[in-house]
Formats: structure tokens, C-alpha cells, sequence
């Protein structure tokens, strides 16, 4: 249980970072990269494992992680151009709601088990998930779907994924050699992507941008890192996990809109907090 809180609690950080990043004009692209350099490095360092970087082509999970750090980027931006095209509060409710992507999985793939409880208690899990992010202003913006489905479709494919490999193949040492394999390669691929861009738009790297990086990186890393050590919990299943997970992220992020930011909530927001311990209770009985 201690693991699945401080996943929680540092996944929430990342958010209340990406505000920060937007108050002081931070180049998100340039911060994201150095993130995933200062996760990698943190992952072998905590695992000691910096001569063991060669054996990584021979691990039987790199083509898992190859793939996770590819995921990691591509959605990074994903949630970027669709919180610019359709607002934060559809990219924030479209990441949460992946939520049902791995619990499907969990069901078909793993037998987990099926019951009305568990059922409802998804249900409400999801609507209080809309209920809480959902913001009273409207936008006279009419953006498409595009990239609130990518963004949905690709969070829980990365969190279907994430426990399909540590399932199969990482193991209870492995857990920080394996995490810092994955940032590293998504600091490989969001270099390829900075270089690119770099080149075509001619601008220059800014130093900020290191120390947002590693403010960011810190917290990254280890919200993957406890996220993984809660999945090994035989006690949870991921349906059951991935469901409180998310939902937790929500109230928290709540909580942190309502103290630090002075954020306003509707009606509709306290509801949806109120339903998601509702919510957290029913499955984590079930």
C-alpha cells in the first residue's frame, strides 16, 4: 500500500510541476528531455548498474522498455497539443479515463476476476474522474478528437504494457535497472526529436530548462518506480490498482489545486471527489 501512496503522491508532483513550467515560461520540449536524461541516470545510480549498460541489449526486457520509452515521448507531446487544441481539462480527464485500457486487459489477460462491485465501482471511478476535472467555462474553440483519443488510447497502452512486461519479465532486482532502461530510452528518443527540431527552428537551449528538467526527472522516476513495486503486490490486482491509482492522482491533484493554486471548483468538481472515495472504496473491497 505504501508504494501505490507514493506513486500517487509523486505522480500528483508532475502536475503541480507542469504548472510551474507554464508560470515561468519554461521550454517544455527542451525540460522533457533533460527529465528523461536525469531518470535515466537516477535509475542506474539507484540500481548501480552503470557497468552493467552493456548488458541491456541482452535483457529480456528491452524491446518492452525500447517500446515504453518511445510511448513516453510520443504521449508527453500528445498531452501537450491536445491540452493547446482542446484545453487541460480534456487532456486531463482523457489520461485518467485510459484507466479502463489496463483493467480490460487485466480481465482478458489475466483472469482477473469480474464482479458487480468491482464493476460499479469502475463506474463511478470514471465518472467522478469526469466529474472532478471537468471545468464550468466553455471554449468557443471546436477542436477535434484526434488527440484526446490518442491521448487515451496511448496512456493505457502504456500502463497496459508497463504491467505486461514487469509481469513477464521483471524481476523484484530488476525493478530500478529496468525503470532506468526505459528513461533512457525515451531520453534517446526525445533527443533524436530535440535535434530535429533544434535544427529546423534554429533555437537555443536554454539553462532553465536543465534545472526544470531535473526537477522534473527526480519525481518521474520514482512515480514509475513505486508504481511498478505496487503492481508486484500479489495483494492487488492491476484492475483494482490501476483504478485506485488514477483516481487517487485525482483527488489529490484536487486537493493541491484547491491549497496551492487557489483553484475554483464547481458543483459538479466536489461531487466527483466525493465519488471517487466512493469509488476507491467499492473496488478496492471488490
Amino acid at each position: 500500500m505504501i508504494y501505490l501512496l507514493l506513486s500517487i503522491l509523486f505522480s500528483t508532483s508532475l502536475f503541480v510541476i507542469f504548472k510551474y513550467f507554464e508560470i515561468f515560461k519554461v521550454n517544455t520540449l527542451q525540460a522533457i528531455v533533460v527529465n528523461y536524461i536525469v531518470a535515466f541516470l537516477l535509475g542506474m545510480f539507484s540500481a548501480n548498474t552503470f557497468n552493467q549498460l552493456g548488458s541491456i541489449p541482452t535483457q529480456p526486457w528491452v524491446y518492452g522498455a525500447m517500446f515504453l520509452g518511445l510511448l513516453f515521448v510520443t504521449i508527453f507531446f500528445v498531452m501537450a497539443m491536445t491540452a493547446q487544441k482542446n484545453g487541460v481539462s480534456v487532456a486531463s480527464i482523457a489520461g485518467k479515463m485510459s484507466v479502463v485500457v489496463p483493467i480490460i486487459f487485466g480481465i482478458i489477460l489475466y483472469n482477473e476476476s469480474v464482479t458487480a462491485l468491482k464493476v460499479v465501482g469502475i463506474i463511478i471511478a470514471l465518472v467522478a474522474v469526469y466529474l472532478s476535472s471537468v471545468k464550468e467555462e466553455k471554449s468557443t474553440q471546436q477542436a477535434g478528437l484526434l488527440f484526446p483519443v490518442l491521448l487515451f488510447l496511448g496512456s493505457g497502452v502504456i500502463d497496459t504494457t508497463l504491467k505486461y512486461v514487469e509481469t513477464n519479465y521483471v524481476t523484484n532486482n530488476d525493478v530500478d535497472f529496468f525503470s532506468g532502461s526505459l528513461f533512457g530510452f525515451a531520453a534517446v528518443f526525445g533527443l533524436l526529436i530535440l535535434i530535429f527540431k533544434q535544427f529546423v527552428s534554429k533555437g537555443k537551449f536554454e539553462f532553465k530548462s536543465i534545472v526544470a528538467g531535473i526537477a522534473l526527472g527526480i519525481p518521474n522516476y520514482y512515480s514509475i518506480v513505486f508504481l511498478i513495486k505496487a503492481l508486484q503486490n500479489k495483494n492487488f490486482e492491476s484492475s483494482t490498482l490501476f483504478t485506485v491509482n488514477n483516481v487517487g492522482i485525482v483527488i489529490v491533484s484536487t486537493l493541491v489545486g484547491l491549497l496551492l493554486f487557489s483553484e475554483k471548483f464547481s458543483t459538479k468538481n466536489k461531487i466527483g471527489v466525493a465519488l471517487a472515495v466512493l469509488g476507491i472504496i467499492l473496488v478496492t473491497i471488490a
